[in-house]
């Protein structure tokens, strides 16, 4: 059986209580392999991730209608995903580590309803699109060279990443949806599987410093790097890209110390934590950001580690970043709204 571990935490492991899940017998994953690794592909790169997903069929399900008027459940087929996405099949999986950081204990059977994940990050490209339309609020990179189009957007609050969604008729991740899109069903630490984190799996601090030792170009302070381009790294678990590394992404959920603390806010089917998501939210002032940066070493970088911050992003300035998901009704509203002339 395999056993949690935690990068850089210096944490002994226990076998994972995984059995009960049977979790092999629940879903068949997808994991899509990109070829292309290399420090800062440019914009013409073939290896970006644009094109649109497989679908990731529960076994022995039937074709699903796309209808939007069907609610989501566990049992929901995916259908087609729409262009840039991937759908994450519902069902349980094991959230949390009972051997990583305080904040993410205890590991427990979570459940989540089918959605659909974007593939990347969202880009300094698109953000801007979105500013210049007039649906997104003014926000972005506050520092030189990380505005190129195709790095993923930095420095936006959470109520900008949440209009950014609501805009292209996505919503924000919850905590437990963005978990099952980079950990799947069967616990793993990484996105790509328990083999330990390296430069060409992910984009975070090793050795050779921030960014891989791939440094800024223009400016002071080369050292810090700053986040590549999307893409640069093989997608890992449904084919989703960057999912650790590059950019921490904001989710939807209020900040519990654990999951412990949260208690059954943060159980069950679909869970939203603390207040339902609701604003405001007695004794809770921080949201939670997932999946590591460039900026950081290995222990901040896995699908367990969860870090707090004001929704504002203020008056402490960071470089969060957030990718949107679709339930299947809002799916198959992008469905239509994509095949309408």
């Amino acid at each position: 059986m395999r056993r949690e571990r935690v990068a850089g935490t210096g944490l002994a492991g226990s076998p994972a209580p995984r059995s009960a899940l049977a979790l092999a017998s629940i879903v068949g994953v997808v994991s899509l392999a990109s070829p292309c690794v290399r420090p800062d592909p440019g914009p013409a790169a073939d290896c970006r991730a644009g094109a649109p997903s497989p679908a990731i069929m529960l076994p022995g399900a039937p074709s699903p209608a796309s209808d939007p008027d069907v609610p989501s459940s566990p049992d929901t087929p995916c259908a087609a995903a729409p262009d840039g996405m991937a759908c994450i099949p519902g069902g349980p999986f094991l959230r949390g580590s009972d051997t990583g950081p305080a904040h993410s204990r205890p590991a427990s059977q979570v459940t989540v309803s089918t959605f659909y994940m974007d593939l990347n990050e969202v880009t300094v490209a698109e953000y801007r699109a979105c500013m210049k339309a007039g649906k997104c609020p003014e926000a972005g990179p506050r520092y030189v060279d990380y505005d190129r189009p195709r790095q993923p957007i930095t420095g936006v609050s959470w109520h900008d990443a949440v209009a950014y969604c609501k805009a292209h008729g996505k919503h924000l991740p919850t905590e437990a949806e963005w978990e099952k899109a980079a950990r799947g069903t069967d616990g793993r630490l990484y996105s790509w599987g328990d083999e330990p984190i390296t430069c060409q799996r992910a984009v975070y601090m090793d050795k050779s410093g921030r960014s891989c030792g791939v440094q800024k170009k223009r400016g002071g302070h080369p050292e810090k790097g700053r986040p590549l381009e999307v893409g640069s790294r093989p997608a890992g678990l449904f084919g989703l890209f960057d999912m650790i590394g590059n950019s921490w992404e904001w989710t939807a959920d209020w900040y519990s110390e654990s999951w412990a603390a949260c208690g059954a806010a943060c159980l069950g089917t679909d869970p939203r934590g603390p207040c339902d998501g609701q604003d405001p939210c007695p004794g809770h002032r921080k949201k939670v950001v997932r999946g590591g940066s460039w900026y950081w070493p290995a222990g901040y970088n896995t699908t367990v580690y969860r870090r707090p911050h004001i929704p504002a992003n203020q008056p402490e300035f960071h470089h969060f970043g957030f990718r949107c998901a679709a339930s299947p009704q809002e799916a198959a509203a992008l469905a239509t709204k994509a095949g309408t002339p």
